[in-house]
């Protein structure tokens, strides 16, 4: 009797999913959004890939990062109300581009989904729409949280690659080196509530709001 191939795991397609939807190519124009770190480049704070490294891991596990994750999590396993989270979201954002931001990713993301013919949430900030979409997955937490916070770092890095300039295997290797950090702030988001929520990333913070007043911008945060 011919052998098939290896039997295909039950979240096999919920994982290629939600692969879609974090792709570069899903648009919801992350591409277009620096998250503060062109100001970070502009006034000197991020100068190459080391200085690159701490400024994105600093966002990732004590900033905005860490608190998206969370809320991300709380979404995906309604542990508060949507409205709940989308006010909450809106109050966190520290910035009128940081919650441009947000907004903007979170009503394309939704729009795309409606214009697939699927079931889409309503227009709110970005990783509470994720994660309201990815309930129907079924997928844990701590591992929708780990590639939501890997594709965040993969657009950041891809800013660097641009503003500071760095070479791409630069870029791969602040990708790689930051992987504990994205492994570690994913299982955190996963156990956390709205009371872990809280971020000491003053540096990034910043650096968005002086982003509105540069005179030269090539991204919209």
């Amino acid at each position: 009797m011919a052998m098939g191939g290896p039997t295909a795991m039950p979240t096999d397609g919920a994982l290629l999913t939600l692969s879609q939807w974090l792709s570069p190519a899903f648009p919801v124009s992350a591409y277009a959004y620096s998250h503060g770190l062109e100001a970070a480049v502009a006034c000197g704070d991020v100068t190459d890939a080391d200085s690159a490294r701490d400024w994105i891991g600093t966002v990732v596990a004590a900033g905005s990062g860490r608190n998206d994750a969370i809320l991300l999590c709380l979404a995906l396993r309604q542990g508060e109300t949507d409205e709940t989270l989308a006010d909450t979201a809106r109050a966190l954002a520290g910035s009128a581009e940081r919650w441009e931001e947000t907004r903007a990713q979170g009503a394309a993301f939704a729009a795309t989904l409606r214009a697939m013919g699927q079931a889409a949430p309503p227009d709110m900030a970005y990783p509470v729409a994720l994660g309201i979409a990815a309930r129907s997955l079924d997928l844990p937490a701590s591992l929708v949280a780990g590639l939501f916070l890997q594709a965040f770092v993969g657009n950041l890095v891809s800013a660097a690659i641009r503003l500071v300039p760095l070479g791409q295997a630069a870029g791969q290797g602040i990708l790689s080196a930051l992987q504990p950090v994205v492994s570690a702030t994913a299982e955190e988001a996963s156990a956390a509530d709205l009371s872990d929520l809280g971020g000491a990333a003053f540096g990034a913070d910043l650096a968005a709001m002086r982003h509105e007043t540069l005179d030269v911008r090539l991204f919209r945060t």
